[in-house]
């Protein structure tokens, strides 16, 4: 059985959001911090903090409402552990017509779809957020 700390990672995020929870704490790696790098950036998250223990640590992600209304609609995990989903910098999907993001996992770092598209390069689909 293999595990997906991204995808239970994106899972944590939903179920908090759905729950219309203030923030949501998981474990730390490098890779979830960069998604939640990039979901702050876009607007989707209000902040996101790390906390080092003498394991590998926690991230605290605080979510983003507007008037008791959820910034974040939809969150899911693209590529899977038992299908990886490359694309390539032509190939690159918009998400709800350009109104959503990709998140990529490229040479040059976690990016969204249109940074990776003006950076030339692709990768792997790790989600599609709107």
């Amino acid at each position: 059985m293999q595990t997906d700390p991204i995808a239970d990672f994106l899972t944590s995020i939903r179920n908090a959001n759905q729950a219309k929870k203030v923030d949501v704490t998981v474990p730390s790696s490098k890779i979830k911090v960069e998604i939640a790098r990039v979901l702050k950036q876009e607007g989707y998250i209000a902040e996101y903090a790390t906390q080092e223990d003498n394991k590998q640590g926690t991230i605290t992600v605080t979510l983003r409402y507007n008037d008791r209304e959820r910034v974040l609609q939809h969150i899911e995990r693209v590529s899977k552990p038992g299908r990886r989903v490359y694309v390539g910098k032509g190939e690159i999907p918009r998400v709800l017509g350009g109104l959503g993001v990709a998140i990529l996992s490229t040479p040059r770092g976690v990016l969204t779809g249109s940074a990776a598209k003006s950076a030339g390069v692709g990768g792997e689909l790790l989600a599609k957020v709107y």
